[in-house]
């Protein structure tokens, strides 16, 4: 199992760091300052708490204006580079807030979200002042630079993975729509994976306001067919009529609600297994005549939680156009392992076949709980 994140801020990483700091600005207290920030209950902290400590504890060792702090951090920042460099914005984001120095945070985190990211940090100006900071994220939808660029989408997404959710957004969503206007046929991969992300988080809270949009942009340009179809992943794992409609898979309804699949089968073996073991799944089925269908292939499994109850997860198998009366066969092996972001439970856990959001067979797997090790 891979290390935590929260474990790179090792103390020799630190006393880089430190070194580095005191070459520029000779009164930096470099062995005080590692020391303070791995004190009292660093070992119990979590990656952002870390990263908190760490850009709390600069700005005490920096005691001047922030203007003079960031000249500072300015002149080695070209060194630090990487993940593990989220401090340097989140150090705006402590000591940046004052209002003569809100221009200067901004011109701050555009220039670090190039080394690491900005796009938890302008949360916080996003939730103070939302207007005068998008009038700047604008201005960064057309920057030169894909990662300026990438900041505009990232840093406004309503529920950011890792950060602080936008509320003002999730009530309307329209200011957002209006800044990925100008995204919305990004040269760079890396933002029109983004700009997909913020669509697909606004669909959550305004499905409407998507289907719109999607049924605008499509067709426009290849790039924004790309963030389109991905932006609607959520409802298309849906099985949304209107967006199954615009990606020309056939309608699980269509034709007088006529099935797609004219026989289909789903098994399990075996059907009954320990948390961290797998099982076989096999995927059987036969269209039914006419077509040509586009289709998508999932299986779903509603998996028991600790109270018992069920929350389903959507796995994709396939997404092709297939004949009328065409065959088809797959086996998928399934591990019911524990992951960080999800845990298994004991129960009757039930597999379910879905083509194009419509249900057409099912099976059941029995998990248990996994052996006790025994100290022999």
């Amino acid at each position: 199992m891979a290390e935590p994140l929260k474990l790179i801020y090792t103390e020799t990483f630190l006393q880089t760091f430190a070194a580095q700091l005191q070459s520029v600005y000779p009164l930096f207290e470099s062995r005080r300052f590692v020391d303070e920030v791995m004190g009292e209950g660093w070992e119990i902290l979590e990656l952002k708490a870390r990263i908190r400590r760490i850009s709390s504890v600069l700005g005490r060792f920096l005691p001047l204006p922030f203007a003079e702090a960031l000249d500072i951090l300015y002149r080695i920042d070209e060194a630090c580079t990487g993940f593990p460099y989220l401090f340097f914005p989140d150090f705006v984001e402590v000591y940046g807030t004052s209002e003569d120095d809100f221009e200067l945070a901004l011109d701050a985190l555009e220039r670090f979200t190039s080394r690491s990211s900005s796009e938890f940090a302008i949360r916080f100006f996003l939730l103070r002042e939302p207007e005068r900071t998008l009038q700047r994220m604008h201005l960064w939808a057309c920057s030169d630079s894909e990662h300026v660029r990438r900041l505009a989408s990232e840093g406004c997404r309503p529920r950011l993975p890792w950060g602080q959710a936008l509320p003002v957004f999730k009530r309307n969503p329209d200011p957002v729509l209006e800044l990925l206007e100008t995204l919305k046929a990004d040269p760079s991969l890396y933002v029109r994976k983004s700009v997909a992300n913020n669509l697909n988080d606004i669909a959550k809270d305004h499905p409407d306001r998507i289907k719109e949009t999607a049924l605008r942009w499509y067709g426009s340009d290849p790039r924004t067919d790309w963030i389109v179809r991905h932006g609607c992943r959520g409802l298309l794992r849906a099985a949304d009529p209107a967006v199954l409609s615009l990606f020309g898979y056939t309608a699980a309804g269509s034709e007088e609600a006529v099935p797609l699949i004219e026989t289909a089968s789903i098994s399990v073996s075996p059907d009954s297994i320990a948390v961290g073991g797998s099982v076989e799944l096999r995927i059987e089925g036969q269209m039914r005549l006419g077509g040509p269908y586009r289709i998508r292939l999932e299986y779903a499994i509603d998996f028991v939680k600790a109270s018992g109850r069920t929350s389903r997860k959507l796995f994709r198998l396939s997404d092709k156009t297939i004949a009328g009366g065409e065959r088809f066969s797959i086996v998928r092996r399934h591990r019911f392992a524990d992951l960080t972001t999800r845990r298994h439970y004991p129960g009757v856990h039930r597999i379910s076949l879905i083509v194009n959001g419509a249900e057409y067979a099912q099976t059941s797997l029995t998990l248990h709980a996994p052996s006790p090790v025994s100290d022999s």
